[in-house]
């Protein structure tokens, strides 16, 4: 039981992935439309999830200068450009894939995710990177009770949860909020977007005795509709507490240490991840 948070399907995809979209896709800045395509491509540039490589003939008129400078972006070597759209300007925004890369890439052209103002996936934007099409993330009622403990202080203990399962990641553990001692917690401003589960509407801290311990818990009270379980849920970062399910302790992991909740997989990967989790 003590093993059961590690247990875990391991991500697929290696870099240099390509793949079809068959979704329409558009990226805008302000009032501007920048690209309205139905042939993207999905490319990996680091296994946890793809971005989207939009053919350059879809782009509006004008709107790339190439920079001169040429860099390895993960999935083969691309140009970089800046970005252009009415009066706004995005300097080194993107990168249009040149020899060496997939030759699928060719003749397209990968835009960093917060050059844009807005991205949209048919016609519901998406938010923070798109959702690769072999991750799945399920969240299931179970029966396991769950006790949370820091620093000698029990902050929530619960008879069952919501286990939430996603494709490469440990299962996280999300509590009705009754059973959640709140009188210990301290509310944050903090506020971190997940792709797969929606935009936090809540984050807490605790402050023990002994230690401050910021952003230790988090909720989505309007989280996307495949995971609507959650909906006002509260999950604590296992990473930072002791966490009892089932009466056995799990480990505290690692690998995503000094992230917050909303981070995604790969941020230790040195690469802008803001995953929710």
């Amino acid at each position: 039981m003590a093993d059961e948070r590690i247990q875990h399907p391991s991500l697929i995809v290696p870099a240099g992935h390509v793949e079809p979209v068959p979704r329409r896709i558009r990226g805008t800045i302000g009032g501007s439309t920048v690209f309205d395509t139905r042939r993207a491509l999905y490319v990996w540039e680091w296994p946890p999830y793809p971005q989207f490589s939009i053919p350059v003939e879809d782009l509006a008129e004008g709107v790339l200068t190439d920079d001169g400078h040429t860099e390895e972006r993960g999935a083969g070597p691309a140009r970089r450009h800046t970005l252009r759209a009415g009066s706004e300007v995005r300097e080194g925004a993107a990168w249009v894939w040149v020899d060496g890369a997939p030759s699928a890439l060719l003749g397209t052209v990968r835009f960093e995710w917060e050059a844009l103002d807005s991205w949209f996936e048919e016609d519901e934007p998406v938010f923070v990177h798109p959702r690769s099409p072999y991750s799945r993330v399920d969240a299931l009622r179970s029966s396991s009770s769950v006790r949370v403990e820091l620093d000698g202080a029990v902050l929530a203990e619960a008879p069952g949860c919501v286990k939430l399962f996603e494709t490469g990641l440990p299962t996280r553990y999300y509590l009705d909020l009754t059973h959640v001692d709140r009188a210990r917690l301290r509310h944050s401003d903090t506020v971190t977007r997940c792709p797969y589960k929606g935009t936090t509407s809540s984050y807490w801290s605790f402050d023990s005795a002994i230690a401050t311990h910021e952003d230790i818990a988090w909720a989505y009270d309007f989280p996307t509709a495949h995971v609507n379980r959650i909906a006002g849920l509260v999950a604590f970062y296992d990473e930072r507490v002791d966490l009892y399910v089932d009466g056995a302790r799990l480990p505290r992991t690692s690998g995503r240490a000094g992230k917050r909740p909303g981070d995604s997989v790969a941020a230790h990967d040195s690469r802008p991840d803001l995953r929710g989790r």
